[in-house]
């Protein structure tokens, strides 16, 4: 049986497969650091939302500074379980060595 042409066009032939992983995906320190900086950004935005409401400045609504709370927790618990994940794999490659 013959598996026709399922009308995706013409596949792409991978030749020469390093030139075409390092154009274009992005490096993973920048990627991680891009992720770092957005959760000490969600830190600063939780804690500005709680000073403001604690003075009345701004009208925030308690539910706002609830979420942003919530919000800036678990960005920080995401970041240290991709630590600890980083941290585990180090130790497996040394073992491994």
């Amino acid at each position: 049986m013959k598996i026709n042409d399922l009308g995706l066009g013409k596949l792409p032939e991978f030749k020469n497969l390093d030139n075409i992983s390092k154009k274009q995906e992005p490096q993973f320190g920048k990627m991680l650091g891009e992720f770092v900086k957005g959760v000490n950004d969600a830190q600063i935005d939780a804690d500005k939302k709680t000073k403001d409401f604690v003075q009345g400045v701004n009208d925030v609504e308690l539910h706002d500074v609830m979420i942003a709370a919530e919000k800036a927790r678990t960005s920080l618990d995401l970041l240290m379980q991709i630590r600890n994940k980083a941290l585990d794999m180090y130790k497996e490659l040394t073992r491994m060595q």
